[in-house]
């Protein structure tokens, strides 16, 4: 039996990360969590997810810094980034994009959508 995904959970807000790691985890994902962008970047470089849910409006580093922090560094810029933000124009997806994010979803997050997102990403 193989080793379940390593999904790193960028949230600040308790009541969405709680959520969000009681689905992620019935969904047959490991999941550790950050709650800020900083934490995102330690945790990137000590645990090696296989992807992000980068949470894009953080406090002491925001989702965007860190995700070009994250593309700037050589040991960790191959990790897949998914932006996760209650901002829904297309400004805002393109702006994730920019910032070095590999997809982005939308709050309230679609779970099923979110996991296909997930998996064409990590797929070998």
């Amino acid at each position: 039996m193989s080793e379940p995904l390593r999904v790193l959970l960028v949230e600040d807000n308790e009541l969405n990360r709680d959520m969000m790691v009681r689905r992620l985890t019935r969904a047959g994902l490991e999941v550790i969590t950050a709650g800020n962008g900083q934490q995102a970047l330690n945790l990137m470089l000590s645990e090696s997810p296989a992807v992000v849910l980068m949470d894009m409006n953080l406090p002491v580093l925001d989702g965007w810094t860190a995700s070009r922090q994250a593309r700037e560094d050589d040991r960790i810029k191959h990790i897949p980034i998914i932006a996760l933000t209650a901002h829904a124009m297309e400004a805002d997806r393109l702006n994730a994009l920019e910032a070095g994010c590999d997809d982005y979803a939308t709050k309230p997050v679609d779970f099923p959508g979110l996991l296909i997102k997930i998996e064409k990403l990590t797929r070998a």
